[in-house]
């Protein structure tokens, strides 16, 4: 079945474009359009969509509408899947967005909308519940660190397992059950992969989404 998709985007030209776009691929049933959060709420009740492409500022307070609609859906529609669409590389909303969990989430670069490929890639991945970061944005994150360039090659095979569960998503005690272990030794890992990354003082849900991050950079 073709994966139902609400597109909410304020400028009116690449709203057009996106949705243009998305009614080519033969797999995407584009079901609504919105320009602004009160609308894609209203939308998203009438239309279930199965995904939902946002710009992450929109009216009516131009600020992080896109991030707070995916916490939302996080909340109550976890089965929705979100790819945010901004022209800001900065790490900051990326790890908010992930904030949860990194499974059924992106976060893409405006720029990357001309590259229709990617752009239809990201919400496939997204749709089957995967994450996808805009290189980017996992580069700042990287070059706002010290030069480590090989961080997550210092762990050991079971804490890049426990990394790459990590970067589904998973909380330690889904992580525990698929790889048959206890909690608290995914515990003991989880904490070794912090220190390795040099995320030893970061609070616990950014440590989560920034070892993803690294994880996803060098995958």
């Amino acid at each position: 079945m073709p994966i139902r998709v609400v597109l909410a985007e304020d400028n009116t030209l690449l709203r057009e474009g996106i949705a243009r776009l998305l009614e080519r691929a033969t797999d995407i049933d584009l079901v609504g359009v919105a320009a602004d959060r009160p609308e894609l709420e209203a939308l998203i009740e009438a239309a279930s969509p199965d995904l939902v492409v946002t710009d992450i500022r929109m009216p009516p307070s131009g600020t992080d509408e896109g991030i707070q609609i995916a916490a939302q859906l996080r909340r109550n529609r976890p089965e929705v899947g979100v790819v945010v669409l901004s022209q800001y590389a900065d790490p900051a909303y990326a790890l908010a967005l992930l904030d949860g969990g990194s499974e059924g989430r992106a976060y893409l670069l405006k720029e990357r909308v001309s590259e229709v490929e990617e752009l239809l890639a990201a919400i496939r991945e997204v749709a089957a519940g995967g994450s996808v970061i805009d290189a980017k944005v996992v580069e700042s994150l990287v070059s706002s660190r010290r030069p480590h360039t090989s961080d997550v090659d210092r762990l050991t095979p079971r804490e890049r397992e426990i990394l790459g569960e990590m970067a589904q998503g998973k909380s330690n005690a889904a992580i525990a059950a698929a790889l048959v272990l206890s909690t608290r030794a995914v515990e003991k890992h989880t904490n070794s992969i912090f220190s390795k990354l040099g995320l030893s003082e970061e609070i616990d849900v950014n440590r989560r989404v920034k070892a993803v991050l690294l994880y996803l950079a060098a995958a």
